[in-house]
């Protein structure tokens, strides 16, 4: 079959072959075809809605050490910051007064934030702002603690897999971080009844076309509510400084396969995006992309919030960061809405 028969195959039965799906991902004939399929699909589902999401990354110490983010716990040139309780109340009440109707509180796993703190956190949140939706983004805990974040009010949590296969996320990470237990938090968290958020670097180094295969057959058994991709960016403090950063091209390809694979699912156009290309984003809602996120967290801590190099939007404050994303989904023929954005999900007859 060519990619043409391929597509149509996808788009009308939302699924393929292993080979067929090894063949999509390999290939970029008629990508563009691909594109328009993936875009369809989303404005069936979707419309010319965007969601938006408030990210508020309110802490850079983090106790891991993966290779590839700028604030692993060894990178000594990283300058450190918390935000108090007080600081992220206050972020929350500006975004909500621009129009903000989720907020991601994310953060590396920083052991400072004790269950009790994030439950306290949450649950004022949820008293001052009860008709939003609260998302954590704090990485790998117990099922015990997920379960207290819950009934404390969140209701959705992203954990990027970053990648499913064993032999490449051996490559990645330290040896006392272990996939199967970055699995295990992610079906926890579905069963516990988190909107659940997954997703995997594009592009990050020794990732083969069969760890990206991987990938997608993972989030099959999973199905989760939001998938998060962007391309691998390198950061010059940490051992994947000399690596090549992943492709726009790959990353764009990946976003339509999903929204074919997942048409009900959330697809954010990531700041990642924007960093590799100055359109990555609008290229990222056009491929089939519904959400973005614009960055809430006070300008002075934000610029200390580095993952990777060369990072976009790191001096606007929140209110310009709102009005860019606006302007670009707009330029592309999409719009910004103002709604707490849950992922859809198909009519059962």
């Amino acid at each position: 079959m060519t990619n043409y028969d391929i597509i149509e195959k996808l788009y009308n039965e939302k699924n393929l072959s292993d080979e067929e799906l090894m063949q999509l991902i390999q290939t970029s004939e008629y990508d563009k075809k691909l594109f328009e399929k993936a875009d369809s699909r989303r404005r069936e589902i979707y419309g010319d809605e965007v969601y938006l999401r408030g990210l508020i990354e309110f802490t850079n110490y983090c106790k891991n050490n993966c290779y590839y983010c700028g604030i692993r716990r060894g990178n000594s040139n990283a300058v450190r910051y918390r935000m108090t309780k007080e600081e992220i109340l206050s972020t929350c009440r500006k975004g909500f007064e621009l129009g903000f109707r989720t907020f991601v509180l994310q953060g590396g796993e920083d052991p400072f934030f004790t269950d009790e703190k994030i439950c306290q956190i949450v649950s004022e949140i949820r008293s001052k702002f009860p008709e939003c939706a609260i998302t954590l983004s704090i990485g790998e805990k117990s099922r015990d603690s997920y379960r207290a974040y819950f009934e404390a009010g969140a209701n959705r949590y992203l954990l990027r897999h970053e990648t499913a296969s064993e032999a490449h996320y051996k490559k990645l990470h330290p040896h006392e971080m272990e996939l199967e237990n970055r699995k295990r938090c992610l079906f926890d968290l579905k069963e516990i009844g988190y909107q659940v958020g997954a997703g995997f670097m594009v592009g990050s180094p020794f990732q083969k076309a069969e760890d990206i295969f991987s990938d997608l057959r993972f989030l099959k058994k999973l199905e989760p509510d939001m998938i998060g991709i962007g391309p691998f960016i390198s950061h010059r403090d940490t051992p994947f400084e000399k690596y090549e950063n992943g492709s726009l091209e790959l990353t764009l390809r990946l976003i339509a396969i999903l929204r074919l694979l997942f048409p009900y699912a959330n697809l954010p156009a990531t700041t990642a995006l924007g960093t590799i290309h100055p359109q990555g984003r609008e290229l990222g809602l056009k491929a089939g992309a519904n959400v973005v996120m614009p960055n809430l967290t006070p300008v002075e801590e934000r610029k200390k919030y580095l993952l990777y190099d060369n990072k976009i939007c790191l001096g606007e404050d929140s209110a310009q960061c709102r009005g860019c994303v606006e302007r670009r989904a707009e330029s592309v023929g999409y719009r910004v809405v103002t709604s707490v954005g849950n992922a859809k999900r198909p009519i059962e007859i």
